[in-house]
């Protein structure tokens, strides 16, 4: 997406985005279903070996319960998360039996290494189902033992084996175990459950990767009654252990983090993993950071009444130095508690959710925690002034650009119009929706970016820097990020120049990889000012060993259409550190005719791509290209879906080797198995024609980009979506025009079309 008109609901694929049973998920797996091409890989973070992470830190889950899921429209404004640099993993959550992440947010959460889960939950009358879950599918003739016996109730790995798959095939990477019903069974049902944990997370393993989570919610016990524990004990010990991770529930007295610690230390060290037992060694090693502890942002129960004061729970939890975990749940509260406001708008939420996150947009403002409601008999618990969610968590940048290619069009994931090059190409009434289009909006800018002087030790004060996020102007996509900077004007001999680092987004870099960095901007600057912008990556954290080269690339500097503009360089960490934590950003030098003045001046970051390049000389270059492209008609109506194709070309060169003997190759290639370009989405655009016009792309319009659906190189024409210039048609040419992972729009020359009778 984005798309024009209304009708939506064919876009999804022909397969079902959720299931509410598991006799839907059998009539599911009978009909073998391809793995979602367009959907992709999970790359871990880079382990930085640099000291900025801990492993001994305690970790942040989000659990996303937003109107119940799968309630974001694409033809309006919707929630969208965007702080995952402080997250670990991601829930997708409904009430659903089986509960699939949508391909958009798999995408948004694994462009930024964040592991993303469905949810399987028995709630209600869910009982029925959840024996079946264990005794696996039910064939339909008479059937029975042999010979009649006395043995417990029979284990079954086929729903283990059929979540696997599923997993597998939507790209996601495991699953909140959520069994909110009691188990009539008792003690043979729960022990039964237990083991099916373990075949779960076996499964998960050997088909969706080591990576894979399977995340036990305190809900039954050990002898199947309905009972939230608010912690880890043994009451709950086995479905942990049979388990990857535990998510405690959220109404926890303060003292029960700090005991849920205690005694997970209490217990044998085997059964954390740190034996030789193999017999009672858990299916995953297990440390304190595996125990999730439960914060509702709604404070139904939660310590601190959850909000503006779900800090309070958190700081008991205590990540940093307790090490336990944070499993924050509903955190889409600041859309849903303030929408149904007067003058409420998208603007206002952004603010709001900034300040829950990150803290307030202005540097000196307060920000007011309600008075939280004390249980019967709870005492006082005194807490110091707010502290944002992120604040808890280390920043983790996304995976190295070399295992997945760094880009983002500082998109949220939503925007009001839609730009192809600087070109507004759609404008909406009531906006769109598309994680799947979501990037980072450069986590170090937000609330505000740390600033410092370059190149020199100046004592003048800093300049202001005020984030936003523009909608009315983008590059690519839906919008960009607008950088407000205003400073006071200054008496010292040198101010009639001066230079800024502005950091914007962290990296994990790996060293002496070779990389290249593409930033697409546009200035504006008061008549008295002048830039000058460039390009930097600095480390986060420097000892005498360790540096970054950055030099320009060989078309260091360009300008674009719509007063756009590109800036390139190449740099390299040379550190002797494998990995280390980098910051890309902006240097700006100013010059203002009378430096005592006040100025101000703003920068928009429109497009920013950062990917490895091979240090091999001569390397041939290659062209990507949309090949062909192809419309099969629905056969009720004149919709129908366009696939297509892309490839590479080679130039022709002469071959120059001299004889049998010369060393040199006839060409060089390059043979890392990454050179072949990926897609991040592609614009599909229409056009009216006959069979004698020669139409031209330009009078093309635009009707929308792939990447709802999860299927590569696939997008559904709704007929009825179509813009007016084609009713009537005889002939409707449909263009495909891809965009690649590293922000390049094909051009023309490079995209096919196909024709369709209309």
């Amino acid at each position: 997406m984005p798309l024009r008109g209304k009708d939506h609901s064919a876009l999804v694929k022909d397969s079902a985005p959720y299931f509410d049973s598991l006799e839907e998920l059998d009539t599911w797996a009978r009909v073998p279903s391809a793995k979602l091409g367009g959907v992709l890989q999970y790359h871990a973070r880079s382990a930085q070996s640099d000291g900025l992470s801990s492993d001994n830190r305690g970790r942040l889950l989000v659990c996303h319960d937003y109107k119940g899921g799968y309630t974001e429209s694409p033809s309006a404004l919707s929630y969208t998360f965007n702080f995952w640099s402080a997250c670990d993993t991601f829930v997708y959550f409904s009430h659903r039996r089986v509960t699939v992440p949508p391909p958009g947010w798999i995408n948004a959460a694994h462009r930024q290494g964040v592991k993303i889960l469905g949810t399987l939950i028995f709630e209600g009358s869910g009982e029925e189902d959840c024996l079946r879950l264990l005794v696996g599918h039910l064939p339909k003739s008479k059937t029975g033992p042999v010979i009649p016996s006395s043995f417990t109730l029979p284990l079954s790995a086929h729903y283990a084996r059929l979540l696997a798959d599923l997993a597998y095939q939507r790209g996601f990477d495991g699953y909140l175990l959520n069994l909110e019903c009691p188990l009539r069974g008792g003690v043979e049902q729960t022990k039964a459950l237990a083991a099916w944990n373990t075949l779960l997370q076996s499964e998960l393993l050997r088909k969706v990767g080591a990576h894979a989570q399977t995340i036990w919610y305190d809900s039954v016990i050990v002898n199947g009654q309905l009972r939230w524990q608010d912690r880890l004990n043994s009451l709950n010990l086995p479905f942990f252990l049979s388990a990857s991770s535990i998510f405690t529930n959220y109404t926890w007295p303060s003292h029960y983090p700090s005991l849920t610690a205690q005694y997970f230390l209490s217990l044998d060290p085997a059964l954390r993993g740190e034996g030789d037992d193999a017999d009672v060694r858990p299916s995953v090693p297990k440390s304190l950071r595996d125990i999730f502890v439960g914060v509702d942002v709604w404070g139904r129960g939660s310590h601190g009444g959850g909000g503006f004061g779900s800090y309070k729970a958190i700081s008991h939890i205590d990540p940093e130095f307790l090490g336990l975990s944070v499993a924050l749940f509903g955190q889409a509260w600041t859309w849903e508690s303030e929408q149904d406001k007067s003058g409420w708008d998208w603007d206002q939420w952004w603010a709001y959710e900034q300040k829950l996150w990150v803290g307030p947009h202005k540097k000196d403002e307060a920000v007011v925690v309600p008075p939280a409601k004390l249980r019967e008999g709870e005492p006082e618990c005194p807490h110091g002034p707010f502290q944002p969610v992120a604040s808890f968590f280390p920043r983790d940048p996304p995976p190295d650009p070399v295992d997945l290619a760094l880009y983002t069009s500082f998109s949220p994931g939503v925007g009001r119009a839609w730009f192809v090059e600087g070109v507004n190409v759609l404008q909406t009434d009531d906006g769109w929706t598309d994680v799947d289009k979501q990037g980072s909006l450069g986590d170090m800018l937000w609330p505000r970016p740390l600033l410092a002087w370059e190149g020199d030790d100046r004592q003048d004060e800093l300049p202001d820097v005020s984030p936003a996020i523009s909608m009315a102007d983008a590059w690519n996509g839906g919008s960009s990020v607008r950088l407000e900077i205003s400073g006071r004007g200054s008496d010292a001999e040198d101010a009639f120049f001066r230079c800024v680092w502005i950091p914007v987004q962290s990296l994990s870099v790996s060293s002496q990889q070779l990389y290249e960095a593409i930033l697409v901007y546009k200035e504006g600057s008061d008549p008295g000012v002048d830039l000058d912008i460039g390009i930097s990556v600095k480390l986060l954290s420097a000892s005498s060993d360790q540096s970054i080269e950055v030099q320009p690339s060989a078309i260091s500097h360009t300008q674009l259409a719509g007063g756009w503009a590109k800036l390139s360089v190449e740099f390299k960490y040379a550190g002797s550190i494998s990995t280390a934590s980098a910051a890309i950003g902006l240097v700006v030098g100013f010059a203002a005719e009378d430096p005592t003045q006040p100025f101000e001046f703003s920068v928009n970051l429109g497009q920013l791509a950062v990917y490895p390049l091979r240090s091999l000389q001569n390397v041939s270059p290659h062209t990507p290209r949309v090949i062909w492209a192809d419309f099969e008609r629905d056969s009720s109506n004149p919709s129908g879906v366009l696939t297509w194709d892309t490839a590479v070309s080679f130039p022709t060169a002469a071959i120059t080797i001299t004889s049998p003997e010369d060393p040199l190759p006839a060409w060089t290639l390059d043979n890392s198995g990454r050179w072949l370009p990926t897609f991040l989405y592609f614009n599909i655009y229409a056009q009216s024609t006959s069979q004698y016009a020669t139409p031209q792309p330009d009078g093309a319009v635009f009707i929308g980009t792939t990447g709802l659906s999860g299927d590569a190189n696939r997008f559904f024409v709704d007929a009825n979506c179509l813009p007016e210039s084609t009713k009537g048609a005889e002939i409707v040419r449909f263009y495909v025009q891809g965009v690649t992972d590293r922000g390049q729009v094909l051009p023309w020359v490079q995209c096919a079309y196909v024709d369709v009778k209309w």
